[in-house]
């Protein structure tokens, strides 16, 4: 199964093409899923047909879910009373019932990766098509998994569970509660959960197709949607032009916006897949229209992002790190060595990656930023460096 997640700043008429994009696959043949994460019925809107919190057939071979966030923090809420009725008790503490329970922040991206991770899963479709939030809570739900992940792994860490045994005596000996069974067991269980959301978004057969509207604003907007998937190691499947404007004459308005993304375009076209998508004159509505807007096939799976480590020791002396990071500014870069972690931040965005197993051994010997690439130089450490080895 592929997965194609469509990201866009708002506005640029996303849902829209997500829609278009699920049901010209499902024309072809395709069992497809379209899950948005639109709050309202946009996708309902441009299908022609209601949809809603359980998945529904919308057209032969499309199936549209829009997940409902609150029921689902409803039910977890109350699976986690459940899990710690002991302690519970044990404070006195009052439950809450599922009536008087309203979504936390946050609790609507994870309702909403936990839905992704179970659709890719059921292998009931050939093509999910991912509708995400509008440009940056897109990004930052797709680093959500990854860093989540991270922070249980620093406060749980899973090689503490092997001294269960020996909770009681530590317990007695620091003069304070050690971390209970289901606190160890509830965060393994989450790290599986984040660990099949994170697979599915890495996985070799998911790309993103972008979506903006040829302009200024649209431009500025995949600058920074670029940089921050290049972070991320996503791939760009193509990017969908919205709402192009046909060539006209002897209209001075509709010249100039024609010119204006004309002038986008042929810039995109140096870096991006482009497929104009025509202004109808209208939001588009219904099948019809949905097949007016031409959107392109999905393409077949492309090569992963690669971050290659080159071996330069004997002209050099290092070893290279790259790091495509097309749009990143060297003002805006920062480097910070952390353990055997690597902090990177480029613009507005942070990730903190783990360094490859060789580069552990080495010392940071200096970073350039060339052509859109990050290098970063290690110079072997004579510490940990096996002599006349690697």
């Amino acid at each position: 199964m592929r997965t194609l997640l469509i990201m866009g700043p708002g506005g640029s008429g996303r849902t829209t093409v997500a829609a278009a994009t699920a049901l010209a696959s499902a024309r072809a043949g395709h069992r497809t899923l379209l899950l948005s994460a639109d709050r309202t019925d946009t996708p309902g809107a441009a299908l022609g047909t209601p949809t809603g919190p359980a998945p529904a057939e919308a057209a032969p071979h499309l199936t549209v879910w829009r997940p409902d966030a609150t029921e689902g923090f409803r039910r977890d809420l109350t699976a986690f009373q459940t899990r710690a009725e002991n302690v519970l008790d044990l404070l006195g503490a009052a439950r809450l019932d599922a009536e008087e329970v309203t979504p936390l922040p946050g609790a609507e991206e994870l309702s909403f990766l936990r839905a992704l991770r179970d659709a890719a899963l059921s292998e009931r479709y050939d093509l999910l098509v991912v509708d995400l939030p509008p440009l940056p809570r897109a990004l930052a739900l797709l680093g959500l998994p990854e860093e989540l992940r991270r922070y249980l792994r620093r406060l749980l860490p899973p090689e503490r569970q092997a001294a269960r045994a020996l909770r009681p005596v530590l317990g007695r000996l620091a003069g304070v509660p050690m971390p209970a069974e289901w606190l160890y067991e509830t965060a393994a269980r989450w790290d599986v959960e984040l660990a099949a959301v994170e697979a599915v978004l890495t996985d070799r057969a998911t790309a993103v197709r972008l979506v903006a509207e040829p302009g200024p604003a649209g431009a500025d907007a995949l600058r920074t949607a670029t940089l921050g998937l290049a972070l991320r190691g996503l791939a760009t499947e193509a990017l969908i032009a919205n709402r192009t404007v046909p060539e006209t004459a002897g209209d001075p308005w509709l010249s100039g916006l024609t010119a204006q993304q004309r002038k986008t375009l042929a810039e995109w076209r140096e870096a991006y897949d482009v497929h104009p998508a025509p202004h109808l004159g209208r939001d588009p509505q219904g099948d019809d229209d949905l097949t007016a807007l031409a959107v392109p096939a999905v393409a077949p799976a492309s090569a992963p992002v690669e971050w290659p480590v080159t071996d330069r020791i004997a002209e050099d002396g290092v070893l290279v790190w790259h790091l495509p990071l097309p749009g990143a500014i060297r003002d805006e870069l920062d480097l910070v060595r952390r353990g055997d972690e690597l902090v990177i931040t480029t613009g507005p965005f942070r990730r903190i990656v783990p360094l490859p197993s060789a580069l552990r051994r080495c010392t940071v010997a200096g970073a350039g930023l060339r052509d859109g690439e990050l290098r970063i130089r290690f110079a072997p450490d004579p510490d940990l460096w096996p002599a006349g080895g690697r």
